[in-house]
């Protein structure tokens, strides 16, 4: 599991899946997220925009990444 430490309140899914190297652009967290294939917190998530922090879970073809 990889640990990401974030300065502000929050950061937004499709933000993180990039700034985290599970995926390679912007473009493909898109896709990524619309067919269901992210997890946040356990449970599948198709929102884009959805704001994380602190403590929550992302989790990407078995690749897990904590917030901080």
């Amino acid at each position: 599991m990889t640990e990401i430490k974030i300065e502000t309140e929050f950061i937004k899914l499709d933000a993180l899946l990039k700034f985290a190297n599970l995926v390679s652009s912007g473009g493909e967290a898109k896709i990524r997220i619309a067919e269901g294939e992210v997890l946040v917190n356990g449970e599948i998530c198709t929102m884009r925009g959805k704001k994380l922090r602190s403590g929550d879970m992302v989790e990407l073809d078995g690749a897990k990444v904590c917030i901080k």
